[in-house]
């Protein structure tokens, strides 16, 4: 086990797993207790009061955090060759139609993390769906990623804009940037997703929506966010 720093044991004597915190204590913890050699990614996980079994109950988006992830976005364009050089030069890593489906197939490694493609394009990045489906990556009208203006989506996603949906256990993960952004920094993006994922609530869903949120870096324990002041961080977001 690593060897931690004064500044991470004083703060583990106040914390507790249970108790939530005001949103700025409990990102101000997040930092304390990150300290890997590594500049940590802070992630937000949502529990929502959801059925994922119904469709009508799908949580799923983007958006734009007002400071970025932090992290480089490797992006990958499936459309028509008149297409193909604006997907480039708006800053895709990798850009083509039928012939990058094909090398797909034939098992060229999936070094990307955002797929974009235009609508006359699906049909061909349909025979990939074995591939790009588990891993969360087949591109969907619902998150911008199936669109006709492939240069202003590439330049979104790379600007900060993430896809956001929930799991089979109706919890939404999301990266709200790195432990060297400021507090207030992760507290705009923090504010930025919990206004999101409100505006979002299904119609269908019953009961309390937002049931539980929880900060954590990469390498460091989860802390409990006060959703019973929730309305500070949508005043934020607004």
């Amino acid at each position: 086990m690593p060897r931690r720093g004064k500044r991470y044991r004083d703060a583990a004597k106040g914390y507790d797993r249970l108790t939530p915190y005001p949103a700025a204590q409990a990102l101000e913890l997040v930092k304390t207790f990150a300290t890997a050699k590594f500049d940590e990614t802070v992630e937000a996980v949502y529990r929502l009061g959801i059925d994922p079994r119904k469709a009508d109950q799908v949580v799923r988006g983007t958006i734009s955090l007002p400071h970025g992830t932090g992290s480089e976005v490797r992006i990958a364009v499936f459309a028509p060759a008149d297409k193909v050089s604006e997907a480039l030069a708006a800053g895709a890593d990798v850009a083509g139609g039928a012939e990058l489906v094909a090398e797909l197939q034939e098992g060229r490694d999936l070094d990307f993390d955002v797929a974009i493609a235009t609508p006359d394009m699906m049909a061909e990045v349909g025979k990939l769906g074995r591939i790009l489906g588990p891993r969360g990556l087949m591109p969907n009208p619902k998150s911008g990623t199936v669109t006709p203006d492939v240069a202003k989506a590439v330049a979104e996603f790379k600007a900060g804009r993430i896809e956001y949906r929930n799991d089979r256990y109706g919890n939404v993960h999301v990266p709200i940037g790195k432990a060297s952004f400021s507090v207030d920094q992760l507290l705009d993006n923090l504010a930025a997703v919990t206004s999101e994922l409100l505006r979002a609530k299904p119609a269908g869903a019953k009961g309390r929506y937002l049931r539980q949120l929880s900060v954590s870096s990469t390498m460091g324990p989860g802390v409990r966010v006060d959703i019973g002041r929730v309305d500070e961080l949508v005043a934020r977001a607004s």
